[in-house]
């Protein structure tokens, strides 16, 4: 038994946090055609496996810690599932094992399965977990698979040199690398004060322009889009990239980060990336887990033109990967951010720039092409990747979220990104804010037909309309939320109740109230209740990055909501609010009236 490797632990209790599933795998897809051999494709398979000790780990726990089982090559057998059928159902069975879920414990992390379209056209489905394979392993693990391939058609095993190391030994050099947390001169200790500087005082969240709340759980259904731009695009980001020392992920990373600032992200931009972490090249040969994430931070205040944020972004970036050598977990554990199920630690936007096109698995006599995987996970809100395809422009491919964003909120902010970028290529010196992101249509619709002759604003308030309608027609329907049905009698006296529940609490005409609650029917009463009470309303929530500043600087000296929505939320230390006790600090709960 062995240590697990600082990523194999994040994933493993990523595993055990939030149960299996296929969050985590990583499909490869690709139609061959031609006379393939399935039996002799499931002993290269077994060969490759007894090959990298990574494909033939299971995890298990000892005393409360996850180790690796490395089961004997002998052992460790792969077998290639077939399903015939017609092209109208190919794409249900190529997502079914695609999103096949791996029992860490028990299951090997490889899955292969065969979609037989024609005797000499098919699909292969091959899929690794993340814990015994990142990207870079595709590459070697496609070279070994078609060598053995090779030799098993000759009725002969492969014959390939030894590997330099093992996965197992890469774990053990890891942890030696690091060091001691408590030596302050160890690599650990010197990488987690140099990333506690860069990321102090980081926000809790990225305010993306979302279409609906984050849920208190995140499901990672997640669906992509694609779009494109053409050559010049591609010509002049690696132009600019020349003239600037920089490298074109920089330039694309930098045009991003313009992007969401200007989509209402703030100046403060997080964004992730990963990185290879095969820092010494006895790995490079290897099938296994290496990769590493890097939190990248750009401040866009002061409104740069595109060359000086460009400047920042290439800063921030060379720090960054001059001190890669950090496990993104053990960065977590030591910042200790409030963690959530609802959103990735640190960044909720993961970028990466590379080179293409995807090179598929090749197997000798057939022609093999790469297919879509048909799983979409999300691992994160957003994931932008950029691809230059050279002759072919670039390729921008972005995943998220489905339960936050719809399809046409996200190929909206692509095509603001393409926009910018075409504009801050073509002149770097442009400032970011007179960069026009909007579409012809958005921008038509905001000078003809926002800026009409504005309507009269009603008499009275808020309130005043409700006592109105509910004296003038009491059971009529006035809030409708999921099951719940409140007339407009109802309604106000529901809000009368919450009012006269703060003014029995000492809270005076004037102070602050702050209503924590998610969107609810509850949320709206209680927002009518504080101003009835002739009190200043603030909504919150622990999503909000803005959260404590707006607790803080408001001055409120309550907070209005269910228990667990004070997660996350700073106490209001100091506030006048003492006076009416202490509950979770000064988070008081005012019981629903009845």
């Amino acid at each position: 038994m062995y240590p697990l490797s600082s990523g194999q632990r994040r994933l493993w209790l990523v595993d055990r946090l939030e149960g299996a599933s296929a969050m985590y795998n990583v499909p490869v897809v690709t139609r061959m055609r031609g006379p393939l051999d399935t039996e002799r494709l499931a002993a290269a398979l077994t060969d490759v496996v007894g090959r990298h000790e990574a494909l033939r780990t299971v995890y298990a726990e000892h005393d409360g810690e996850p180790t690796q089982v490395v089961v004997p090559a002998e052992e460790a057998r792969v077998d290639v599932g077939l399903t015939e059928c017609g092209p109208e159902r190919a794409d249900a069975v190529v997502a079914e094992h695609s999103g096949h879920v791996f029992d860490l414990s028990r299951d090997l992390p490889v899955h292969a399965h065969v979609v037989r379209l024609a005797p000499d056209d098919h699909l292969l489905v091959l899929v690794l977990h993340h814990i015994a394979a990142d990207g870079w392993s595709i590459q070697p693990f496609g070279k070994d698979l078609a060598h053995a391939y090779a030799a098993r058609l000759g009725a002969t095993a492969p014959q390939w040199p030894d590997l330099p190391v093992n996965y197992a030994d890469y774990a053990l050099w890891q942890a030696d690398l690091l060091g001691d947390p408590d030596d302050p001169a160890s690599l650990l200790s010197t990488e987690l004060a140099h990333w506690s500087a860069v990321l102090a005082e980081l926000p809790r969240e990225l305010p993306l322009p979302m279409d609906r709340p984050r849920p208190r759980r995140a499901s990672h259904r997640g669906a992509s889009v694609q779009l494109r731009a053409g050559t010049g695009p591609a010509r002049r980001v690696a132009e600019l990239a020349r003239r600037s020392g920089a490298t074109p992920f920089m330039v694309t990373h930098a045009a991003l980060v313009a992007t969401l600032s200007r989509s209402g992200a703030g100046t403060d931009i997080v964004v992730g990336t990963p990185v290879a972490g095969r820092t010494e090249e006895a790995l490079d040969d290897m099938v296994g887990f290496f990769v590493n994430s890097l939190v990248l931070r750009t401040d866009t205040s002061g409104d740069p033109t595109f060359a000086e944020l460009l400047d920042r972004v290439r800063e921030t970036d060379l720090t960054a990967y001059a001190h890669q050598e950090l496990p993104f977990d053990r960065l977590v554990e030591h910042l200790r951010p409030s963690r959530s199920l609802a959103s990735h630690p640190l960044f909720q936007v993961s970028f990466t720039h590379t080179t293409g096109p995807e090179q598929p698995l090749t197997l000798p006599g057939l022609r093999c092409a790469p297919a879509p995987t048909l799983l979409e996970a999300a691992k994160f809100d957003l994931d932008v990747t950029v691809v230059d395809e050279g002759p072919a422009g670039l390729a921008v491919r972005i995943g998220y979220a489905t339960e936050l964003f719809d399809e046409a909120t996200v190929v909206d902010l692509g095509e603001r990104f393409l926009r910018l970028l075409d504009a801050v290529t073509a002149e770097p010196r442009t400032r970011i804010s007179e960069v026009d992101v909007l579409s012809p249509a958005q921008r038509q619709l905001v000078r003809d037909t926002w800026p009409g002759t504005p309507a009269e604003p009603p008499a009275g308030t808020v309130l005043d309309a409700l006592d109105a309608r509910a004296d003038a027609t009491p059971d009529e329907r006035a809030l409708v939320f999921g099951d719940i049905r409140l007339t407009c009698a109802e309604l106000r006296d529901r809000v009368n109740g919450y009012a006269h529940a703060l003014i029995a609490r000492g809270v005076a005409a004037g102070e602050v109230v702050a209503v924590a609650l998610p969107r609810s029917a509850e949320s709206v009463v209680a927002v009518l209740g504080v101003l009835r009470a002739g009190s200043v309303c603030v909504n919150v929530t622990r999503q909000d990055p803005r959260a404590g500043h707006l607790l803080t600087d408001s001055g409120a000296v309550l907070v209005i909501g269910e228990s667990d929505a004070y997660e996350g939320l700073p106490v209001l230390g100091g506030a006048s609010g003492t006076r009416l006790g202490r509950v979770r600090g000064l988070h008081v709960r005012i019981d629903r009236p009845p």
